[in-house]
């Protein structure tokens, strides 16, 4: 079933609202793509105007910058310690932005938007 980001057919009381135009194709959403941890997974998204957006199933490696050396470096994803995002995505190993992941350089927060970027950027914590 597609998403619609449109307005509704009915008003809060539930009264009919009249329409006016027919729904447009720029008003057609996605179900999120809940990138969670696993072998790396891509899939590419046709976006307006035939433009192509990259989407992380899952993935295991991150890009970790460790702000006090000025350096990135990539490092393997050992577990999804905490999500602000949902407190039920920790348990599942679903990766969004701002998520803290257990790395063998240490806790990383996470940058990127790897649902939409494909990629997943992070931030070394300092202890």
């Amino acid at each position: 079933m597609a998403i619609y980001h449109g307005r509704a057919k009915a008003k809060i009381s539930g009264g009919k609202l009249r329409t006016n135009r027919h729904k447009k194709r720029f008003e057609l959403g996605s179900e999120p793509s809940q990138t969670v941890l696993g072998n790396t997974k891509r899939k590419q998204v046709r976006g307006m105007g035939g433009n192509t957006k990259v989407v992380l199933l899952s993935g295991n490696e991150v890009n970790v910058t460790i702000p006090k050396e000025n350096v990135t470096k990539r490092a393997k994803i050992l577990n999804v310690l905490e999500n602000i995002a949902d407190s039920h995505f920790a348990q599942r190993n679903v990766i969004t932005k701002g998520a803290i992941v257990v790395t063998d350089l240490g806790n990383a927060r996470i940058t990127s938007r790897p649902g939409q970027s494909g990629i997943i950027n992070a931030v070394l914590i300092e202890k």
